[in-house]
């Protein structure tokens, strides 16, 4: 029996949530932007899911703009800031173990005159913070670390990280794809200015996201997408009220127990064979990296039928190693013996 294992690459969409978006997209289908009673309804069922993924979060409804997914979040947040400060340039810190859109926009920054620090994690995966703060520097315009990282299912300091950004006058962007709706998040404890979340990864649908952005009239973020005024001017395009709501019902119905079947069962079969997780004590439940000893042993962990990744799904039609594998310190042969195993999310209790 084949058992789909890849829930940090994508999630399906709930009965609930596919309810929820039914009527939109035969029945209610008028432009929530248009000045009719059709358009009006469209626009509070849109509001509606704009406050529950603040609730989610502790931020206000306006500081929350809808987006394509968690890539065109992470855009909009790195540029938008980087585009503020084009003319004098500056300094942005990452992480080396980063989703490949944060990387590949940072590579874009420094080719057009940004400079970008990244830091390396330790062997356990973690981001240091006295890493963080040896590499502030005077233009230091943003700092840009995930929440959880999704190969390994580490849990990074945010709180750590968002106090030092604070305490220097640095905004901190945070991309929380594999957190949001699984650990606690309030975006005033932890000093967060933006955050990315992705619906794809919580039971919602494909194709739609959000930025949280603190104080988004004031500021000041430079538009990728120019359109007609939506989503406070910095996102425009006729807003995606399907989808939307879907997002928004995928909040609001995140399942709150684990699932302690596919859990045993995934470590009834580990435990018959050979193998180390990668990334330290710290980590979700829900998301394995595992590097088997042996080919044998790899061979042996396949007869289970599971549909795996090894590494994350960008990386997947890529014929070399993890980048985030190799930041920890594993051999090529290591890496090509490393498999992400993916459990349904559910709620991570205190």
């Amino acid at each position: 029996m084949i058992k789909y294992f890849d829930y940090a690459a994508s999630t399906p969409v709930s009965a609930l949530v596919l309810d929820a978006m039914k009527s939109w997209q035969s029945e209610s289908y008028a432009n929530p932007s248009a000045a009719h009673s059709e358009g009006e309804k469209a626009a509070k069922a849109i509001q509606k899911a704009r406050e529950s993924i603040a609730d989610k979060i502790g931020a206000l409804p306006s500081e929350i703009v809808f987006t394509s997914g968690a890539s065109e979040s992470n855009n909009l947040a790195l540029k938008g800031v980087a585009f503020k400060h084009l003319e004098l340039k500056g300094h942005i810190i990452t992480s080396s173990i980063e989703h490949k859109c944060i990387l590949n926009t940072c590579a874009f920054l420094e080719s057009i005159g940004f400079s970008v620090t990244y830091l390396d994690p330790g062997s356990d995966g973690l981001i240091a913070s006295k890493e963080l703060i040896a590499a502030i520097k005077q233009n230091t315009i943003l700092i840009s670390i995930h929440h959880v990282n999704n190969e390994l299912g580490i849990i990074q300091p945010i709180e750590s990280f968002g106090e030092i950004a604070f305490k220097n006058n640095i905004l901190f962007h945070t991309d929380a794809a594999q957190s949001f709706c699984k650990l606690n998040i309030d975006v005033d404890d932890m000093d967060i200015d933006m955050l990315s979340l992705s619906g794809h990864k919580v039971y919602g649908p494909k194709g739609i996201g959000a930025l949280y952005i603190r104080d988004s009239r004031g500021l000041g973020l430079v538009p990728l997408i120019h359109g007609g005024g939506q989503e406070l001017g910095l996102r425009g395009g006729t807003s995606p009220t399907p989808l939307i709501v879907g997002l928004g019902e995928a909040v609001d119905s995140f399942p709150s127990e684990p699932n302690s079947n596919d859990y045993c069962m995934v470590m009834d079969s580990l435990n018959k064979l050979n193998f180390k997780r990668n990334g330290g004590s710290n980590v979700v439940p829900n998301i394995w990296s595992v590097t088997f000893e042996s080919d044998l042993d790899v061979e042996k962990f396949k007869v289970n039928n599971w549909l795996v990744s090894q590494g994350s799904a960008c990386n997947a039609m890529s014929n070399v190693a993890s980048h985030v594998l190799s930041a920890l310190g594993l051999e090529e042969a290591e890496a090509r013996r490393t498999y992400r195993i993916s459990l349904p999310p559910f709620y991570i209790s205190e």
